[in-house]
């Protein structure tokens, strides 16, 4: 269970959350969401097609992507914020981003969840927001950095070390007061194609850290690369591998398709 501002999530369901960028440069739909109008079509698209969470970025993590800084990331968080927080107050709105003061300001405007690629390797003041604020944290394993975690990365054995990982963060956040941790495997953040259908075929190895796995594949370069096609043509592979994810006890799915990951929750639920 996750506690959001008091509203208490039971995964017990696994749940949806829908990616709402606004980065220009992401690799499937950078520069999609140019203004305000854009943005809050595809919030009401994805809340009316049984998103669970939004999870609201502004600074690309994509291989190569440049840095912003914290001030252009929050500029163009804070309006979004404002307006999907008054016109859907129910939602529940997660921020990606590793800086820690860009968390403390999305807290202090509402959003429920905050969403960490670097689990406090970026920022080491992103820990103490947390514990401050209370909020569930989302905490991802990546090897280097977004601009170059693709060059080469080696493991001796990835599923291990990023467990250990894990375990390492885990330990401290629990000292520090907090309960409420998701964690994020990191498909694509510092690994190869193997890598990836490694971390796949072994995730119910992550679900003995006794906390909840969210997982991000959709239209991700490992179903690309396999079936020879592009993002825009990888809904189906999105689908597939969200469903083997599910079996393998994944709590929530990160996707931009919102309605075929919530259809194949609910085709999951009827199996297992």
């Amino acid at each position: 269970m996750l506690n959001c501002r008091g509203k208490i999530i039971d995964l017990d369901t696994p749940k949806v959350m829908g990616i709402l960028n606004l980065t220009e440069d992401s690799f499937y739909d950078g520069g999609k969401y140019p203004d305000k109008i854009s943005v809050l079509k595809q919030a009401e698209k994805m809340l009316s097609e049984g998103a669970d969470f939004i999870d609201i970025g502004a600074q690309s993590t994509r291989p190569g992507a440049r840095y912003i800084s914290g001030n252009e990331e929050w500029t163009r968080l804070s309006v979004t914020l404002s307006e999907i927080r008054s016109t859907f107050p129910k939602a529940i709105l997660s921020v990606d981003t590793f800086r820690a003061d860009v968390a403390r300001k999305a807290i202090e405007e509402g959003v429920d969840i905050i969403n960490d690629i670097s689990s406090g390797d970026f920022d080491e003041a992103m820990f103490s927001v947390i514990a401050h604020y209370k909020v569930p944290y989302i905490m991802m394993h990546i090897k280097g950095t977004p601009e170059n975690m693709q060059i080469n990365p080696i493991y001796e054995d990835v599923v291990k070390e990023i467990l250990y990982f894990f375990s390492v963060r885990i330990e401290k956040l629990k000292l520090m007061g907090v309960s409420d941790i998701i964690i994020d495997p990191g498909i694509g953040f510092g690994k190869t194609v193997a890598h990836n259908y490694e971390i796949i075929k072994n995730l119910d190895f992550f679900t003995l850290t006794g906390y909840p796995i969210l997982i991000g594949l959709s239209r991700k370069s490992l179903i690309n690369k396999v079936l020879n096609i592009s993002p825009k043509e990888a809904l189906n592979g999105t689908a597939v591998l969200n469903t083997i994810a599910l079996q393998k006890g994944v709590k929530i799915l990160r996707v931009h398709d919102v309605k075929e990951a919530v259809e194949a929750v609910k085709l999951m639920r009827y199996i297992v």
